[in-house]
């Protein structure tokens, strides 16, 4: 099927007079005939449902529509993108290791690498998103376990090169991560590039009505774990009885661990009806990123045309540095542009106050028009001297366009803009 359909089938098959939609499963818990049978659950976690903070009937239709449009082989939703970024990482990630990080990224993952995962004891080495190779492969150590990237970042709008960084990480027999929020995976399947794994941010573009906070992880169930220094996913869990995920759960070793072991342990498994209304996002999830593309671009021209605009970053610009890169790996640049006006913070901050239709708000792909200050906000606890290398300036604006008639936001932005 192509995308368009699976958005609205994938997932979920109702049989003979069972609901036509996704129904929510409002249970914590689920009834067995036998104590025998319960007690050989724990055995064998992924046999049937056990709890709700493992898996949910709600949850599980939408974990499987996600990994069949990004051509996963499962996926294990998360209470936030942040949850999910988190268990990506220390899945296969303990004391002592270090993982290569590109320094754009997300404010927020900046923190949860150089703060809390260090208070973990696991380095982060950040490498620039446009390091040539050799670079990349120097920055590794014999403790790396990881590479990370995001396909489209937060709020820099670098394209990453995904073909070079899974080059570098296969070389040495580690996989390469991918944060796919922006573009989704309508825009971009980052596993026929040769990515290893993703995560997403589900609060976004999937949900897109800004109703509910999620997120997941997929396994595209391509990288050969035993191919590299993985003894927690190749030698016994003792947790699990000495299971051994790759003898037993062979390609979906990693995502399965993920679900038996640390989603036991921290529990941040979303709500079925936080599952409900992301499912709600997701049927229209293709159409919608078409028409967001649409309205950023011609937003986009606009304020490349403004004399009160210093610079502006789209990949969908022909003129911007990533064009070429977001052709190769994008099928849009999703509705997100970041640009900077005359006068720096002062200005940008008089630009957003005079906005009647977008609204200021702490959140970025919705379906109305947003706009956010990253300096103060996103990336308010990075070091002022680290901006920089994550594509942050003091008078950057991050503009979400909505799905509001392209004439309206136009001018809205217009009229913000004659006001500096």
């Amino acid at each position: 099927m192509k995308d368009e359909t699976k958005c609205l089938h994938s997932g979920y098959t109702p049989g003979n007079t069972e609901p036509r939609v996704v129904p929510i499963v409002q249970s914590t818990t689920y009834v067995y005939d036998s104590a025998e049978e319960i007690g050989s659950v724990f055995d064998e976690p992924t046999k049937s449902l056990i709890y709700s903070r493992f898996a949910n009937p709600t949850v599980m239709a939408v974990e499987a529509k996600i990994a069949e449009l990004e051509g996963g082989i499962a996926a294990m939703c998360t209470s936030s993108g942040q949850a999910a970024t988190l268990l990506a990482i220390i899945n296969i990630c303990k004391a002592g290791d270090s993982f290569i990080s590109v320094s754009q990224i997300y404010g927020g993952t900046i923190n949860l690498f150089s703060y809390t995962l260090k208070r973990m004891g696991i380095e982060c080495i950040f490498v620039d998103n446009d390091a040539p190779i050799s670079e990349i492969l120097a920055a590794f150590k014999p403790n790396t376990r990881l590479v990370f990237g995001e396909t489209l970042a937060n709020p820099a709008l670098t394209v990453l090169d995904i073909e070079k960084f899974a080059k570098a990480a296969h070389s040495k027999n580690v996989p390469l991560i991918v944060d796919n929020t922006f573009p989704t995976p309508v825009l971009c399947k980052p596993f026929d590039f040769g990515a290893d794994i993703s995560v997403h941010s589900t609060s976004k573009y999937m949900d897109g009505h800004a109703l509910q906070v999620g997120g997941v992880i997929v396994d595209s169930g391509n990288f050969d774990w035993t191919k590299g220094d993985f003894p927690e996913i190749t030698q016994p869990d003792a947790s699990y009885h000495g299971i051994i995920y790759t003898d037993v759960y062979g390609k979906a070793a990693y995502i399965v661990k993920a679900r038996m072991q640390l989603m036991r342990d921290f529990g941040v498994y979303p709500a079925a009806h936080s599952a409900f209304l992301l499912n709600l996002g997701m049927e229209t999830l293709s159409i919608r990123m078409e028409r967001y593309c649409e309205n950023a671009l011609q937003v986009a021209n606009f304020l490349a045309s403004s004399d009160k605009v210093v610079s502006i970053r789209y990949p969908g610009l022909i003129s911007d540095k990533y064009h070429s890169l977001a052709n190769k790996y994008l099928k849009g640049a999703s509705g997100v542009i970041t640009f900077e006006v005359k006068g720096g913070k002062s200005a940008a901050v008089k630009f957003m106050d005079s906005l009647k239709l977008a609204s200021n708000v702490i959140h970025v792909a919705d379906i109305r028009t947003c706009v956010l200050h990253p300096a103060t906000t996103t990336h308010r606890q990075v070091p002022e001297d680290k901006l920089p290398a994550a594509g942050v300036t003091a008078g950057l604006i991050r503009l979400s366009v909505g799905l509001e008639h392209i004439d309206d936001i136009i001018e809205d932005v217009k009229q913000a803009l004659d006001k500096i």
